[in-house]
């Protein structure tokens, strides 16, 4: 077989992170605006109190614009990066939303919605709706939004959207599973069932991850699975077998915050281990919006999974394609390039792999058609 091309997800990271950058740096201040020197850390802890217990009075303890403010410069931006990494693999493959507008429900300070529209550029929306049970979230996520938007008409919904039929064109959802009860996460699912397409980013935590893969399943039949899935059949990583595993990924943390005096103390006050990136997400497009939903893999492919495990000579990787999520031995000389570009995460995005008896034969980076 040829070597084909092959994806390198921290490159195509680091330039879409360059340009919103650039982006960014045009957007005039508002009140509230945070740098390190301003940063309330006093409020960081409360907030991390507030995350802590999500079923306290002040839910994510928000208790003034100022907050979501200091959230939005520290916390919100870790969300934010998970976002690059999912905006990036999209746009390696060629895949866009259908539509021009745009709900971001349970918006927070609204990094998602942001992220979204810095990486399609503010001309494709004419309509930004967003939606939080904060309203100083939601004030603050509004504020932000127009200022991407000054063109857009950027809207408050006071009521939740779930609750309406009115059809949605591209749907927006962030770390929002474990803030929802049974019946919640059903009206999400019935606000999904009405959008043209959805992207949606939750934790890498086996409890989120899995439950997204149960969304997933629930979905499914009404769109047409464009990632992280290589296929459209059933998620194989509900199968009782793969009860220890769970679908997730790890996004790269951007240069120099490792190095960074804030973002060090940041990670030391918050408990945050600032290397760990895991993050789980799920993009939909509705069935019959296009002829041809581009980007989608080539059939009988497979794609590798966080949570490999790298041993000398030899690593165990979990992989999932259609015929389901198998643990599958890589031996080093099997193929030496890319047993390194798996280890460092700089693997491509989908496989070509040929394997008897849970061991690897043969692997391939394959391009998305």
């Amino acid at each position: 077989m040829k070597p084909v091309l092959q994806f390198h997800r921290r490159k195509v990271y680091h330039r879409a992170a360059a340009a919103a950058r650039a982006r960014c740096a045009a957007i005039p201040a508002m009140p509230h605006d945070v740098s390190w020197e301003t940063l309330d850390w006093s409020a960081l802890d409360r907030m991390r109190g507030g995350f802590l217990s999500p079923g306290s009075p002040n839910g994510r303890g928000w208790t003034s614009i100022s907050d979501v403010a200091n959230y939005d410069f520290t916390f919100a931006q870790r969300i934010g990066w998970k976002w690059d990494a999912v905006l990036a693999e999209l746009a390696a493959r060629g895949w866009t939303p259908p539509s021009g507008e745009i709900l971001d429900w349970g918006c927070g300070s609204g990094v998602a919605a942001r992220r979204v529209i810095e990486w399609l550029g503010p001309g494709l929306f004419k309509r930004a709706d967003l939606f939080d049970r904060s309203p100083l979230a939601l004030e603050f996520a509004v504020r932000r939004t127009r200022e991407l938007l000054p063109d857009a008409e950027v809207c408050a919904l006071r009521s939740d959207p779930a609750t309406s039929g009115n059809s949605i064109g591209l749907l927006v959802i962030s770390h929002v599973l474990n803030e929802l009860d049974p019946p919640s996460r059903s009206r999400l699912l019935d606000l999904a069932r009405r959008a043209g397409a959805v992207l949606w980013v939750e934790p890498g935590s086996r409890a989120e991850s899995r439950d997204l893969s149960a969304m997933r399943d629930e979905l499914r039949n009404d769109f047409t699975v464009v990632a992280p899935c290589p296929h459209q059949s059933a998620c194989g990583m509900l199968a009782p077998e793969n009860e220890p595993h769970w679908c997730h990924f790890r996004a790269p943390v951007p240069k120099g915050v490792l190095a960074h005096g804030g973002w060090v103390r940041f990670g030391q006050q918050a408990g945050i281990d600032l290397r760990s990136l895991p993050y789980s997400f799920l993009v939909l497009e509705r069935t019959g919006v296009r002829e041809t939903t581009p980007g989608l893999p080539a059939s009988g492919c497979a794609r590798v999974l966080a949570g490999c495990r790298f041993y000398k000579g030899y690593a165990r990787l979990i992989t999932c394609r259609a015929g389901g999520v198998e643990d599958l031995e890589l031996q080093k000389r099997t193929a030496p390039r890319h047993f390194k570009a798996l280890n460092r995460s700089e693997s491509g995005l989908f496989w070509r792999i040929e394997a008897a008896d849970k061991r690897i034969l043969s692997i391939d980076a394959l391009a998305p058609r």
